[in-house]
Formats: C-alpha cells, sequence, structure tokens
C-alpha cells in the first residue's frame, strides 16, 4: 500500500486516531498534519496545510500520497476549505455509498469526516469502500474534467 496524508482540528482528534489506526491496519503509512490534543485550531489551516502537501508529491512525481483525508468537528468546513484549493476534490462522505461513489463517479483524491457525527455506519467501512473503488472514467472522466475546468 501507498502513503496517505491526514489533517485534523481539534473537534476531531478521537476520530484521527481511529482513522490512522485502520489505515495502518491496512498496511499504509500515514502522514499526520493534523493536531493531537483540544486546543482550538483552525481547520481552514490544515485544510490548506494537507491539500498543499498532498498536491505537491503528486506534481513532483515523488511517492505522492494515494488521497488526503480531513477531519473537522462536521468535516463541512473543512471539506469546504479543501474544495478552495486548486486541483482538491473532497468528498464528504455520509454513508459506504456515497464514499464509493466519491472515487467511482468523482474521482475525489481527498475526503472529509466530522468527528462530532454519529455516523449510521462506520467511517472505516466508508473508507474501505473507497479504498477499493477505483474511478469508472467514461461519461464520469468527462464530468470531472469539467469541475476542474470550474477552477480556471
Amino acid at each position: 500500500m501507498g502513503r496517505v496524508i491526514i489533517g485534523n482540528d481539534h473537534g476531531a482528534v478521537n476520530l484521527k486516531q481511529k482513522i490512522v489506526r485502520h489505515l495502518e491496519n491496512r498496511g499504509f503509512t500515514v502522514v499526520n498534519r493534523g493536531v493531537n490534543g483540544d486546543d482550538s485550531v483552525d481547520y481552514p489551516d490544515i485544510a490548506q496545510d494537507v491539500c498543499e502537501e498532498f498536491l505537491a508529491t503528486e506534481h513532483a512525481g515523488e511517492d505522492p500520497y494515494e488521497f488526503a483525508i480531513l477531519c473537522c468537528g462536521t468535516g463541512i468546513g473543512v471539506s469546504i476549505a479543501a474544495n478552495k484549493v486548486h486541483g482538491i476534490r473532497c468528498a464528504l462522505p455520509q454513508n459506504i455509498f456515497a464514499a464509493r461513489m466519491a472515487r467511482e463517479h468523482n474521482n475525489a483524491n481527498a475526503l472529509a469526516f466530522g468527528g462530532r457525527i454519529k455516523y449510521e455506519e462506520p467511517v472505516e467501512a466508508m473508507l474501505d469502500a473507497y479504498i477499493d473503488s477505483r474511478p469508472e472514467g467514461g461519461r464520469h472522466a468527462n464530468r470531472v474534467r469539467k469541475i476542474m475546468e470550474l477552477e480556471e
């Protein structure tokens, strides 16, 4: 398995730790750019740091990250911030189906989750659905291209 970069604010420390354990158990190397305590930090700063690092390795061709994960209290703010970074397609899945579609239809390169959200399906199962999926291409690749053209 490859590398994954993760970042979180104070609202998602426990969730981040659970995600890191799960990814490491699946064989990923996880680079933690998040916080480990409950002192308040600004999630837009975390999103920018993680997304820029993700993209830097992708463009440099040096051991790129497979994907990025961002976590805040709800996942909403950090996903909005991440999607402001040119080149990021961050999805905020609420269930296994949405996580799989984030990869298959939208070729998302980042996922966001909320540490204060009570998900009906485990975040680990959502991650597995995303990881075990592949972009479908075809009409979906055309749509992803159109999404990316919105940045220009």
